[in-house]
């Protein structure tokens, strides 16, 4: 547990995120919010928003809000039966404007992740149809995403031929692992563990490759491409390098899996019993105030040195997250006094107002848009202020229904 300082102030987050999502409601979904958390129109209505806050909504359900068990419900029914659903593909689009029509754009393993993690927490927390879209949802893994010759998921296929794109990515993974680890949790279902265990151990084996820097990026093969957009660093979706907040991300998650697998008798990749503190302990070294100033920078190349040192609050809200759980796995009460810094630095330089966490800032701890314009949803701060109260335990969602410690 935090200091009780801390830990206070991350409850109060949690409510005041939940109050500020809200905003996000529309016809086909949830919209992507703005500075002062009105919906940006010009965004539409993205896939992978609508499944993160149907997510957080089934959350705030079992937390026992009732605006979230009307708004998880709107999830799941238009997840079901809304346009983003693609009937000539049984699968889902990455986003449709505000009125229902369809954006261009190729169909994305890491948009339908969160389709699967939606529905898992709907099931958890007893949200009519969350079966049902669950079942459509990892009807649709098994057939278009899932590659079980590598243990892995392709990254994206064209809309109308479903041609496989030979780009593949960590960044899909680590978020259908998050998924899988939700499924199991929803269904206890061993192939989608094993499955979770399968991906993460690959992801393990690269990281030790590559001196506890992940690759993000590789060809149709699986062999890493390093120099991959190093023309454009800055790519909102891939950039060149290595993302920090994914190494704390990762480190999570592999804590995840392995009491996950500890606890069904599955076997996964015994790094995963000492890799997450060594890839904690790098995202420090190299991430947090790496060019001078507090707070992580966005990406390293292969040598560690800082490539884009705008600071997400993506990235410190999974180093809260990662911290918390290090500190339940490890006994090393040690991690309270970076989660205190964290908390500290997000006070100062994130929270903009209760509930409102400025997505990017520069060097000069300033807000920009650069790369995320906007508050576009609550997930990954939602998730850091509540992990520190649970067991560790697949999902979010089973952490809350098994232990009930919901925040005052």
């Amino acid at each position: 547990m935090t200091t009780l300082m801390t830990r206070q102030a991350f409850d109060a987050q949690t409510w005041s995120l939940l109050a500020f999502g809200k905003g996000s409601h529309t016809e086909h979904g949830f919209g992507w919010l703005d500075d002062v958390g009105n919906i940006d129109a010009e965004r539409g209505v993205q896939l992978w928003i609508t499944g993160r806050m149907t997510h957080c909504f089934a959350l705030g359900h079992l937390m026992g809000d009732p605006d979230c068990t009307v708004l998880v419900a709107h999830g799941i029914d238009r997840l079901l039966d809304g346009p983003l659903r693609d009937t000539a593909t049984a699968a889902w689009l990455s986003a449709v404007d505000l009125d229902g029509t369809p954006q261009p754009g190729a169909l994305l393993a890491y948009d339908h992740s969160f389709v699967i993690l939606a529905a898992a927490s709907a099931l958890l927390a007893g949200v009519p149809r969350a079966q049902e879209l669950l079942d459509a949802a990892l009807e649709t893994l098994e057939r278009l995403w899932w590659d079980e010759e590598a243990g892995m998921v392709v990254d994206s296929r064209d809309r109308n031929s479903l041609a496989v794109d030979p780009y593949r990515g960590a960044n899909a993974n680590m978020h259908m692992v998050e998924a899988l680890l939700a499924a199991y949790s929803a269904t206890r279902e061993p192939l989608h563990l094993r499955r979770a265990a399968r991906i993460t151990g690959r992801i393990a084996q690269e990281v030790v490759t590559h001196s506890f820097r992940l690759p993000e990026h590789f060809d149709a093969s699986w062999n890493a491409v390093l120099n991959y957009n190093r023309d454009r660093p800055t790519d909102a979706v891939r950039p060149y390098g290595s993302k920090v907040g994914h190494w704390l991300e990762w480190a999570r998650l592999m804590v995840q899996v392995r009491v996950a697998c500890t606890a069904a008798g599955i076997g996964y990749d015994p790094l995963l019993d000492s890799l997450p503190t060594g890839m904690y302990r790098k995202a420090l070294q190299e991430g947090w105030g790496a060019d001078g100033e507090q707070g992580f920078v966005y990406t390293v190349d292969f040598s560690g040195h800082t490539v884009v040192h705008e600071r997400m609050s993506w990235v410190l809200c999974e180093g809260i997250s990662a911290a918390e759980t290090l500190r339940q796995i490890t006994g090393d009460n040690s991690y309270e006094h970076d989660i205190d810094i964290y908390a500290a630095w997000a006070r100062e330089h994130l929270i903009e107002d209760p509930g409102q966490w400025r997505g990017e800032l520069d060097t000069d701890d300033r807000p920009i848009s650069a790369k995320w314009s906007g508050k576009p949803d609550i997930y990954h701060a939602l998730q850091a202020m509540l992990i520190g109260r649970l067991p560790i335990t697949p999902s979010v969602a089973e952490g809350l229904l098994t232990s009930g410690a919901a925040p005052a």
